[in-house]
């Protein structure tokens, strides 16, 4: 007999209600190729994860004329979504991409920030359900093609920064063909790259362009996911950067405002090969449980899906056929991705979204196949056997990998509040879809948000450390990583069997170690910084 699946397709049931469009005109105009991300936040603090996301745009004859908007979706005490967009003042009219979620101003509810193909676009919280466009205002200026972006405060001033990464300088006159002949999406090595935006809060709700200065905007890149975290352990967070079809970027903190790429010298820039690869989205994460955060990225079909293991000071190598990663992805081309403990039996696993961008072999079993048919892939769902190797866990997925769509967003957080992981998916030119997990064994879990005080949001860039079992298990304050999309900003941890942890430590942005007692568990907890 067969086992129940743990994830449950509940995207009618819930209310979500929204098709991502990209503004199709015939033209294989490339941004359209590229899809748009999502999010989960709960942008009214009413403890309840809310959903955003992102839609297309028109371009062209159309550009003057846009009909098509960003989605709020309010999450409602039963559990159904409503869209609020038009009350929120979130729909915004650019081309969009990409979202990052953070409180840049210290006032407790959360911001944010939407890439574009073309200006992209910072929205202030009010704090009473709606936001308000202050792009102009906050001094954001990036007129380029941005992709995924973060907030993160890399001078420990206590304000959140923000990164973004940019894509290629696309001249829409350029005409692509596939193997056929015929006219399909142009990829990205015609175009030059663009280099990446960084930006320093001010505190006064204002931002300077620090790109320059910092050494990030002198050298061009042709960015499309971006994860921050402390790969040296000196408190201060650096930046990963994929690139896509070029060496990825590692910006190591000076703790002077500057950067300096190691990507190279520590093994993440390449593959095994000493070859680039096209990267996509990216995730970090403990895979093998040996405390330090390793990497992985989706790629194009023909190329693998790449797993970094992190060996400390040394660097970085590429395992991905020695953890199962590499010979499943070969002929799939995988965006959206994060490392998370579906099951919550404190082992991270792994999923990835797949869809192609250029024309392909019918999947579907569509008896009419639509437009973005040709280009649709199934999903992957692995499961971690707590050594980081990985086994397709097809039996546990449901249709989130029998489901076969053009899929590039994917965003995690426990949207019911019951313990696990559920699963946002943005399909390009196709419907938004929420998968709810259902785990049906008797493991247990723990939440923690880690908040700030003083500073009267999130602890953006905190590392947490959970004891039980006599296991330590790490995990990060990050909601930036995937592909274009934002994450539930809790920190989750499966426990397996415990009933309880002996012990949580948190080494808080700057740098502070604390211990704090051990919790039962089955609950969400909140923790704070202990000061005298």
């Amino acid at each position: 007999m067969t086992r129940a699946s743990l994830f449950t397709d509940i995207t009618k049931q819930s209310g979500l209600s929204f098709v991502q469009d990209p503004g199709v005109d015939g033209t294989y105009f490339m941004p359209e190729s590229l899809g748009s991300g999502c999010a989960f936040f709960d942008y009214d603090n009413d403890g309840r994860l809310d959903i955003y996301l992102i839609n297309g745009g028109s371009h062209g004859k159309d550009q003057k004329n846009p009909r098509v908007t960003n989605h709020l979706f309010h999450q409602n005490p039963n559990g159904t979504f409503t869209d609020v967009t038009q009350v929120s003042g979130l729909g915004g009219s650019g081309y969009g991409m990409g979202a990052a979620i953070g409180d840049y101003d210290n006032d407790g509810f959360q911001d944010v920030y939407v890439t574009n193909y073309g200006p992209d676009a910072l929205y202030h919280n009010n704090g009473n359900g709606t936001f308000s466009d202050v792009t102009k205002a906050a001094g954001i200026n990036n007129p380029d093609w941005g992709t995924s972006a973060v907030f993160f405060d890399y001078d420990h001033d206590g304000y959140l920064d923000l990164y973004v990464a940019n894509y290629v300088k696309f001249d829409p006159q350029v005409v692509c063909m596939d193997k056929a002949g015929r006219l399909d999406y142009c990829g990205p090595k015609g175009f030059a790259g663009v280099p990446d935006r960084l930006y320093h809060n001010n505190g006064n709700g204002t931002f300077t362009d620090v790109s320059i200065s910092s050494g990030i905007g002198k050298v061009a890149g042709k960015g499309l996911g971006v994860f921050v975290f402390d790969f040296n352990r000196d408190s201060y967070p650096d930046i990963y950067v994929a690139n896509d079809g070029e060496p990825n970027f590692l910006w190591i903190n000076q703790h002077d405002g500057t950067f300096q790429d190691q990507a190279g010298a520590l093994g993440a820039a390449v593959n095994a090969a000493g070859q680039p690869e096209a990267s996509m989205g990216v995730t970090g994460g403990d895979a093998d449980g040996d405390g330090d955060f390793d990497l992985f990225m989706t790629h194009l079909r023909d190329e693998k899906n790449t797993f970094y293991r992190n060996y400390g000071t040394t660097g970085f190598q590429d395992e991905s056929w020695a953890v199962g990663l590499a010979g499943i992805s070969l002929p799939f081309t995988g965006f959206g991705t994060g490392f998370f403990d579906y099951d919550n039996d404190g082992d991270l696993d792994l999923a990835v979204v797949n869809g192609r961008v250029t024309r392909g072999t019918l999947l579907t079993a569509a008896e009419k196949p639509s437009y973005w048919d040709y280009y649709a892939e199934p999903n992957f769902l692995f499961k971690n056997d707590g050594t980081a190797h990985f086994q397709l866990a097809a039996d546990d997925a449901g249709t989130f990998d029998s489901t076969v769509e053009n899929s590039r967003g994917l965003a995690f957080g426990d949207i019911d509040n019951d313990g696990d992981i559920d699963l946002l998916v943005s399909n390009e030119g196709g419907p938004a879809r929420l998968y709810r997990n259902d785990v049906k064994n008797k493991n247990h879990w723990l939440l923690i948000r880690a908040i700030d005080p003083k500073l009267n949001r999130d602890a953006i860039g905190a590392e947490i450390t959970v004891v039980c079992n006599g296991k330590r298990l790490l995990r990060q304050v990050a909601p930036g990583y995937s592909y274009l999309s934002s994450n539930d900003v809790r920190v989750h941890f499966g426990l397996g069997s415990a009933t309880s942890v002996q012990e949580i430590d948190v080494r808080w942005p700057d740098g502070t170690l604390q211990k704090y007692p051990g919790v039962s568990a089955d609950q969400i907890v909140k923790l704070s910084p202990q000061r005298r």
